[in-house]
């Protein structure tokens, strides 16, 4: 991302702070760091879009001011023309922190740790055992609260400049995904087909949205075991299914995406796979007409998961969507089901500016699984499909 583009990002995501803030009850945010080329706050690319190296902290008042105070050595790495102080410190930081607090005065200081969401647990515990030391002399260490609910809000809610860079990862995604219609064959091995996507990836100049190794999962026949594995020898064969996840990252912004591939013409597809493909695909356009603002993220889940059942499949054992955005997995409210392995996040409230996914799938007896997943955007009275749907078997006749 240029050095343009970041301050862009920065603008305006920061303006959204002082409001958010006051949403959530909290007088100040404690962004509390150190070397963070090792141990990476996932809120920094936002906040500042650069590494700090000493304990730094940056500040941020719910009545819009934003202070940054960080090693002597680090002053250049903060824009100056984003934030309204930046005081640097030589020798320790604790004084200056004090002293930066009593002018604030704040009632509640939220810190970046959070038991349900990994985007809003960027604290690590020998930080917070440092901030705690310093600010034992002051009544600051016991107005700490955790900042979850504004991280929350301020990754979800999209601002113009990140839902553009969403659409074009989504975008460079799908022109990937046509390309491997004329590309794919009978007989080719998992491992080809991801070498070819790899090599498009290097053309475009694109990352990838997670690890490499499982980026795109490509599944072939009914025997490949279905989840986050990475392509193996395994071929396809006709009258076989093909399925693929894939998402890349462009301009810092990720897509997530799955496809269905069969091989063979389409009056040559099984019953039950079709029958397969229809649940699914229903059940994502089901998810998505209820889908808005005001919601809670696991009524969502729940539509697309009784539609499922309603066909006589077993439910998936997984949520229908995740929030998407600098990472494939962003945080934040999760469309899912009230299970223990998700503590609160189905519980949170969908809002307009949030991407998610909506991806299930169901299982055939003879051909494996079927699974779709497309990329929406919350509007103010709707979602938007960001991904064009996937609405028949993509056909492999060759």
């Amino acid at each position: 991302m240029t050095t343009h583009a970041t301050h862009q990002l920065q603008r305006e995501k920061l303006d959204q702070i002082p409001g958010i803030l006051r949403e959530v009850g909290i007088d100040c945010w404690l962004v509390w760091v150190r070397e963070t080329i090792q141990t990476p706050d996932p809120v920094l690319p936002i906040v500042l879009g650069a590494d700090l190296v000493w304990p730094s902290a940056l500040l941020f008042t719910a009545s819009g001011e934003r202070t940054a105070i960080v090693g002597s050595f680090d002053v250049d790495v903060v824009p100056a023309d984003v934030y309204d102080r930046v005081t640097p410190y030589t020798e320790g930081i604790g004084d200056v922190l004090r002293g930066e607090l009593d002018r604030i005065a704040p009632g509640t200081i939220g810190i970046n740790e959070s038991r349900d969401d990994v985007a809003a647990d960027g604290l690590t515990s020998g930080m917070k055992a440092l901030l705690l030391e310093i600010l034992e002399p002051t009544p600051y260490a016991k107005r700490l609260v955790s900042a979850e609910g504004l991280i929350s809000r301020l990754r979800g809610r999209k601002s113009p400049f990140e839902q553009a860079r969403i659409r074009d990862a989504v975008r460079i995604t799908e022109e990937i995904f046509d390309e491997l219609d004329g590309f794919l064959a009978v007989g080719q091995t998992e491992i080809e087909i991801r070498d070819f996507v790899h090599r498009r990836m290097a053309e475009l100049g694109v990352g990838f949205a997670w690890q490499a190794s499982s980026n795109p999962a490509v599944d072939a026949g009914p025997n490949k075991a279905f989840g986050h594995g990475a392509p193996s020898d395994n071929r396809t064969k006709a009258g076989h299914l093909l399925h693929f996840d894939f998402g890349v990252q462009s301009g810092g912004y990720s897509s997530d995406i799955q496809r269905m591939y069969f091989f063979g013409s389409p009056d040559e597809v099984p019953a039950e796979v079709q029958r397969a493909f229809e649940t699914v695909r229903h059940a994502i356009q089901r998810a998505a007409e209820f889908l808005r603002p005001g919601v809670r993220g696991l009524e969502v889940d729940a539509v697309a998961r009784g539609h499922v059942i309603d066909c006589g499949y077993p439910e998936f054992a997984h949520a229908l969507g995740h929030q998407v955005g600098r990472f494939a997995h962003d945080g934040g409210t999760l469309l899912g089901p009230p299970w223990e392995r998700y503590g609160d996040s189905p519980e949170g409230i969908v809002e307009a500016g949030n991407v998610f996914t909506l991806e299930l799938h169901v299982p055939t007896e003879q051909y494996g699984q079927v699974s779709l997943e497309e990329d929406v955007l919350v509007t103010e009275t709707g979602c938007e499909f960001l991904s064009h749907p996937q609405q028949t078997l993509r056909c492999i006749d060759r």
